[in-house]
């Protein structure tokens, strides 16, 4: 029995070690991609102060979710507190105490097309969570009229704290299960397309789509689940979800966030409530887009 507990207390020993070995390795890799520092040239852009530029700088805020994430005064907010995963904060995006010119100094234009266009800080180094790939392909006129818009919010006194990993958030990073290091995701070297013309075409039901993909993939396709505890992603192509729905009812799932099938969609997995912002246009238009693709 002695020998037995002995060998029983090497083994779990053994065990532990090359877990403290294997989380060692991971923390370090993480940290090392965190600190990697990106030389990428930011394209200059006009930012207008016209109110129709700054209302459709609005617009693309509530379709793009930014509020969800930086809170409806854009002064931050918690997206994730889990133990497992870790503290992830959206950062206070005013220039209010805790905000982007106390935070990081004189904040400029340049640096607001750095952190929406390439996910990077002006440092140069990677943004935490910010889906700069949902954000990169916008055109100059509307990246330009996002700018415009939360350049006239106003400042919000709040500090937030800093990203904290737990061991799981780690690990998930590690393994890009979690799209924590945004920058290794965008294309830096994209152009720049001067302007996308709203229409009821595939063409800028594409360009409407780039926001599905954070959570459907780059082929709508879905799968797994984002993070631990969240459900499996649907398939939203016209071989998935929208194989029997018809505009209409594509139309009134996004503005009620209810199913044809009568499912309930829970905003914390499915921002419908976001969806509901888009115009008919758009809306039409990601649906053309999306019913187009027959993936086999």
């Amino acid at each position: 029995m002695k020998k037995f507990f002995k060998w029983t207390g090497i083994v779990l020993g053994s065990v532990i070690v090359l877990l403290l070995i294997g989380f060692a390795i991971i923390y370090f890799s993480v940290q090392s991609r965190f600190n990697k520092k990106y030389e990428v040239a930011v394209q200059s852009i006009t930012i207008p102060t016209d109110s129709a530029s700054i209302a459709l700088g609005e617009h693309i805020a509530a379709i793009k979710g930014c509020t969800d994430c930086h809170g409806k005064d854009f002064g931050g907010n918690i997206v994730i507190d889990d133990p497992a995963l870790g503290l992830l904060p959206a950062p206070n995006i005013t220039m209010g105490k805790g905000g982007l010119s106390s935070r990081r100094g004189n904040f400029t234009d340049e640096d607001y097309v750095r952190a929406i266009r390439h996910g990077l800080d002006k440092e140069g180094k990677s943004l935490k969570l910010m889906p700069s790939y949902e954000y990169q392909p916008l055109s100059k006129k509307d990246l330009a009229a996002l700018i415009a818009y939360l350049k006239t919010r106003p400042a919000v006194d709040k500090e937030m704290p800093g990203v904290t990993l737990g061991p799981v958030g780690y690990a998930l990073a590690n393994f890009d299960k979690l799209p924590l290091i945004v920058a290794e995701k965008v294309n830096h070297t994209a152009p720049l397309e001067e302007e996308v013309h709203p229409a009821v075409s595939v063409t800028y039901g594409k360009y409407m789509a780039v926001s599905c993909q954070g959570c459907h993939g780059n082929n709508y396709q879905g799968g797994k689940p984002i993070i631990p505890g969240s459900p499996d992603v649907p398939n939203i192509t016209g071989k998935g979800s929208l194989a029997k729905w018809t505009e209409a009812q594509f139309i009134n799932t996004l503005r009620t966030g209810v199913t044809p099938e009568g499912k309930k969609l829970d905003p914390k997995y499915m921002p419908w409530p976001m969806a509901k912002e888009f115009t008919e246009t758009e809306i039409k238009a990601l649906y053309l887009f999306l019913k187009e693709q027959q993936p086999s």
